[in-house]
């Protein structure tokens, strides 16, 4: 076998991985690039290998940085099978045309207000694009074994993390290849623990936060002190937050929040159709986490929906303290845009970031404490405070991720780090090196490795 790293290499977007194994060509997860220029170019760049080539990808999970690139393979020629979790199905089935869709409202804008230095500004794909993958896929169950390997079997675990998330191992003969995706954590309020896997030949290990141990601040504690002081100063609550996974944690916290009577009664806006229509599958995948079927109904009622841009836009003329919860996590595009454009300048308001925020974003340069943000082609003043909501990642921490890896009954061959930025790929090498004694690389874009 030969693994090709055509992603996620010291950085913690664009996820994907070739396995050649003998004829037969194998890309696990598909993820589009983000933040920084020099990434997004490679969305744009062709594939390093023809999707012509490729016999079919298996995904761990539906976050965009692991399958958002599916709709360009698909479109520039991949004709195989797409393999996922049916939560990873259902939930792909919203991601994918929505990031079709923000692509073209993109070009849309660019085309409009002419901040584009291409004439006219072009979407990476379409809407279209994205219902057109979704063709290709096919379900799987967790723990079982499929023949779609030559010699051998893949098997997708648990992750936790998100609803659908896996593990994926593929094995050829007695050699074992296991690909974390993203690794949750053991004590999350809402997803299931990852599994426990008792061995692999070879591992490729995320590592987003390879070089942090997450807060032990309850974060539903801080979240009540953000909302009250915000209220009282008759501020508005932003929160740019994952559409997938933490837009239903926050709802979750302030669900309980509320029926403790420790926050006001503020109006609470989910403002995004995909986390709508994500935080609804809670209830149709309940195996996937801990919610009882109560709770989970509870959850979904805490927030008024706005599906419409009509909806969306009538939030900001509300003048009285209010939570709004819209995607982007990072900031990077959507509604939430629009958002901070008219309470990013306000001193009453409070931003709330809840999330890693990857370099070049505009998450990560309000947390270092931009005084101005650039949006649609113009600067808007930053005054309202920005805040982080810390111990809410769906994502383990270096020593969650220790405690995983002592499961293991013998040492991998090799551990190949991945999806972190350099400093947290280096630092969960170092851990594990010095931990555990096993040998590791962090792998750089376009590198290849013989799985001898």
């Amino acid at each position: 076998m030969e693994l090709t790293f055509l992603g996620a290499t010291r950085t913690v977007t664009g996820s994907k991985y070739l396995l050649t194994i003998g004829k037969q060509k194998v890309l696990v997860d598909c993820g589009l690039f983000q933040g920084q220029k020099e990434l997004r170019l490679r969305n744009w760049a062709p594939l390093p290998v023809d999707p012509k080539s490729i016999d079919s990808v298996l995904i761990t999970h539906a976050h965009i940085d692991h399958t958002g690139y599916l709709p360009l393979l698909v479109k520039n020629g991949f004709a195989g099978p797409i393999y996922a979790t049916a939560a990873t199905f259902d939930l792909s089935s919203i991601l994918l045309p929505d990031s079709g869709y923000l692509h073209e409202e993109e070009a849309r804008r660019a085309n409009k207000y002419g901040y584009s230095k291409h004439h006219p500004a072009l979407p990476l794909y379409t809407r279209e694009d994205g219902e057109t993958a979704l063709k290709q896929f096919k379900k799987i169950d967790f723990g079982k074994p499929y023949p779609l390997v030559p010699g051998g079997s893949v098997t997708w675990f648990p992750a936790g993390h998100i609803l659908g998330a896996s593990l994926v191992q593929v094995q050829v003969g007695k050699k074992k290849v296991l690909f974390t995706g993203d690794l949750g954590r053991f004590d999350d309020p809402l997803m299931r623990a990852p599994e426990r896997i008792l061995g692999a030949d070879y591992l490729i290990l995320e590592s987003t936060y390879g070089n942090h141990v997450h807060d032990v601040i309850d974060p539903e504690e801080k979240l009540k002190q953000i909302i009250n002081e915000t209220a009282s100063r008759g501020g508005t609550i932003l929160i740019p937050s994952f559409a997938v996974g933490r837009a239903q944690s926050l709802l979750y916290y302030i669900f309980k929040l509320k029926s403790e009577k420790l926050i006001p009664d503020l109006p609470v806006f989910l403002d995004s159709p995909m986390a709508i229509n994500a935080t609804k599958l809670l209830c149709r995948h309940a195996k996937d986490h801990r919610l009882t079927d109560a709770e989970c109904r509870e959850v979904c009622k805490v927030a008024m929906c706005t599906n419409s841009v009509e909806q969306s836009k009538s939030i900001d003329a509300i003048a009285f303290p209010k939570i709004i919860i819209s995607a982007s996590g990072m900031a990077v595009g959507g509604r939430i845009l629009h958002h901070l454009k008219v309470f990013a300048p306000q001193e009453r308001n409070t931003i709330l970031l809840t999330g890693f925020q990857a370099a070049g974003t505009r998450g990560e340069k309000l947390l270092s404490g931009c005084t101005e943000i650039k949006i649609h082609g113009e600067y808007f003043p930053v005054r309202a405070r920005v805040e982080k909501l810390t111990n809410t990642s769906a994502h383990a921490d270096y020593e969650e991720i220790l405690h995983w890896l002592r499961n293991f009954k013998r040492a991998p061959k090799k551990v190949f780090i991945t999806h972190g930025e350099l400093e947290a790929s280096q630092s969960l090498k170092e851990h594990i090196e010095t931990d555990l004694g096993w040998s590791c690389y962090i792998p750089k874009y376009m590198d290849k490795e013989t799985l001898a």
